[in-house]
């Protein structure tokens, strides 16, 4: 089998994926912008070959580097990066060689603009927040007070909470009309009170999951961004019967097989008419990929498995081969630190307090320290007690910079 995975180098940790496919069997052929001299040693070692571009978004040097490995190794079995910034380019380069195990380009609609989600999650009779595509001031306006402030607005085609804003008036409403970039298409949904879960599951090539998970995420990432407050989060020991009930029949409805995928849904802090009630599941959006930042490896904390292992069984065999889902189950959490607070306990003591129960402990890279933060501590727990009081003692702040913020 011939597999091109595309920037095998970013994340740091998708080595893993290569490394996996390579104990299969899998001829793994990389497609990066940077150098071959700056990939770690556990991915050189992955890779049968590697083709440096120094711009991956180039489509037509894509095109000579997938032609090239074409010529070289044969017909092409996959193309993938599992990266939401490629998804697009994943599946137009699918189309263009005629490789099948993936989304092809023009169904990619589906998965990658907010608005076409909403008739795929009513398929799968899953409720989502009402939705206006942008347009003029006074369609807006009207949309606002049809559902009531605040509201959200963000891009159709978008990452994360990039360009997201929570409007709460009239006259910040008139102010997103006044700067918005006039070439990027936006949407503007009702607010939702409640916290965020997502579904996490390798799925085969009948929909149908071989692993599944749930990270539970704050309220609202947009503030983590706007406020430079600290993230903490946590993949949790079961996944919720109707969190279970909803992602797969979301994923039924998106028509979605052979993925790592990522589902978002809003659980309901309190009863909101014409969504559930309080503690029902939500749709909030669909990412077809795995979830980001260090997540997958907290999948493998809290589950004891290799969820790296199981997606290239998934690519290989369309089955679970290698990895066993019924060892003892944690709570794997996540706390992050920012430079520009002070903190009541300092590195050495959360290490001299937490350090049995450590997995990860490092430095953000910037680009994902925006939302991440710039110091990272990673641990497993037994209970939701212990879990939150991890999270407070790793990001309690000094009272001189507490009472300043």
């Amino acid at each position: 089998m011939n597999f091109i995975f595309i920037s095998p180098q970013f994340p740091k940790h998708y080595w893993n994926f290569c490394d996996r496919l390579k104990k299969n069997g899998v001829n793994v052929l990389g497609i990066g912008d940077s150098p071959y001299d700056a990939l770690s040693d556990e991915l050189k070692n992955a890779l049968t070959e590697y083709y440096y571009l120094p711009h991956l978004d180039d489509y037509g040097e894509m095109v000579k580097a997938v032609g090239f490995f074409t010529f070289k190794y044969g017909k092409i079995d996959w193309i993938e990066s599992n990266n939401e910034f490629w998804l697009e380019q994943d599946a137009r380069l699918r189309t263009d060689f005629h490789v099948t195990t993936g989304e092809q380009y023009d169904h990619i609609d589906r998965i990658k603009n907010k608005s076409a989600m909403k008739a795929y999650y009513a398929k799968a009779g899953v409720p989502t927040a009402r939705l206006h595509k942008v347009t003029s001031f006074e369609a807006g306006r009207d949309f606002a007070h049809m559902v009531g402030y605040p509201v959200i607005v963000k891009p159709d085609n978008g990452v994360g909470a990039c360009d997201t804003y929570k409007l709460r008036s009239d006259d910040e409403l008139a102010y997103f009309y006044a700067t918005k970039p006039q070439d990027v298409p936006y949407v503007m949904e009702e607010f939702i009170n409640g916290q965020i879960f997502s579904y996490d599951a390798i799925l085969d090539s009948h929909s149908e999951p071989l692993f599944e998970s749930t990270t539970a995420w704050p309220p609202s990432i947009m503030d983590i961004v706007l406020k430079q407050l600290d993230l903490a989060y946590y993949t949790a020991a079961t996944v919720p019967e109707a969190l279970r009930r909803a992602g797969r029949a979301t994923v039924k409805a998106f028509g979605v097989r052979s993925r790592f995928v990522h589902l978002e849904f809003f659980c309901l802090a309190e009863d909101k008419e014409g969504l559930g009630k309080k503690g029902d599941f939500v749709g909030l959006e669909v990412n077809m990929r795995p979830a980001g930042g260090y997540t997958p490896d907290m999948m493998n904390y809290a589950h004891s498995t290799d969820v790296y292992q199981i997606w290239a069984d998934m690519v290989c065999y369309d089955e679970l081969r290698h990895e066993k889902l019924d060892l003892p189950h944690h709570y794997c959490v996540y706390a992050g630190r920012r430079d520009c607070h002070t903190y009541k306990h300092s590195h050495e003591e959360i290490l001299a307090r937490y350090g049995r129960q450590m997995k990860m402990c490092d430095r953000v890279p910037d680009v994902l320290s925006l939302d991440m933060g710039n110091q990272m501590y990673v641990a497993t727990l037994d209970t939701a007690t212990e879990r939150d009081a991890f999270v407070r003692y790793v990001q309690e702040q000094a009272p001189a910079q507490a009472a300043k913020d």
